[in-house]
């Protein structure tokens, strides 16, 4: 039954143009800000103190990430809209010169993003690099149903969509042919899946396995983000690559520092983009042993 009702979703949100989802998903905010009081509760003070702002501010960037954020899950639905057109209508590439060459290159690209902006239809600006194979790793939600609609909304040609934990060897082989992998990094982990590393000002446990997969395939690391506009249209950042075949040390220490390098890249696009960041995800939940 929830299948059912899943799929029906599904079938009338693709008819949904971008504006519509867009007020869709402004509205869906709204009721979630009214309804979520100890989500509603812990943004706002997350975002008064990693970011340092008064209590009115605060307010104002928590409710804003409450739309932004519905806009996302609602994104989902237009996966399918995101061809050739789609980008040259609506996606500004910033930074065409990385475009060029990540197009070009034979080595294999490790794209590192986070729950910022529109998240959800990231996997469509890969539509740009048409002649690279391209594996997408995500985690899935614990119902079957809404499980397997989401992994057919999300996939896309020429991209294969993979569950984190089955993903090792799926993105190890598509590194290996010189293909691109991308990943979400800045989600809470558990211990075992973590380094703790600095982010927003607190220890954080940072997910290490893109980092061990991009040296252990010798990847290119690429932060990527795509954000909003305020016209409705999209812009698409890919920073400069970090090159793990050329950084020092052994090979903790490159894992440790290719983690650092996207764990800072997502903390600079949340200070340049606080309110369309994830803040209601209790991001610091999983601490270091020594603060048991």
């Amino acid at each position: 039954m929830r299948e059912l009702l899943y799929e029906t979703v599904a079938f009338l949100g693709r008819r949904l143009s971008p504006e519509q989802a867009a007020a869709l998903g402004d509205g869906l905010g709204r009721l979630l800000w009214r309804t979520l009081r100890k989500r509603r509760k812990l943004a706002r003070r997350t975002i008064a103190e990693r970011l340092e702002l008064p209590r009115d501010e605060a307010k104002r960037l928590a409710k804003a990430s409450f739309r932004h954020n519905a806009r996302s899950f609602v994104e989902i639905l237009l996966t399918h809209r995101m061809g050739p057109r789609f980008l040259a209508e609506r996606v500004t590439f910033a930074e065409p010169e990385n475009v060029r060459f990540l197009a070009e290159t034979t080595r294999p690209v490790i794209f590192a993003t986070g729950h910022l902006g529109a998240w959800e239809l990231q996997t469509g600006s890969l539509a740009v690099f048409p002649d690279k194979r391209k594996i997408v790793v995500v985690r899935l939600p614990k119902d079957r149903a809404l499980h397997a609609v989401m992994m057919r909304l999300r996939t896309r040609p020429a991209v294969d969509v993979v569950p984190h934990r089955q993903a090792v060897m799926p993105v190890l082989r598509t590194l290996r042919r010189g293909g691109m992998a991308a990943f979400l990094v800045d989600h809470n982990c558990t211990r075992d899946e973590a380094l703790f590393l600095p982010f927003l000002g607190r220890t954080a446990a940072v997910n290490l396995g893109p980092a061990l997969l991009a040296v252990r395939a010798e990847a290119l690391v690429v932060p990527g983000f795509l954000v909003r506009g305020p016209d409705g249209g999209y812009i698409q950042h890919f920073d400069a690559p970090l090159d793990t075949a050329t950084l020092p040390g052994d090979r903790d220490a490159k894992i440790r520092a290719t983690a650092e390098f996207y764990t800072q890249a997502v903390e600079r696009y949340v200070r340049r983009y606080p309110e369309q960041w994830f803040w209601m995800h209790k991001r610091w939940k999983t601490r270091p042993l020594d603060e048991d």
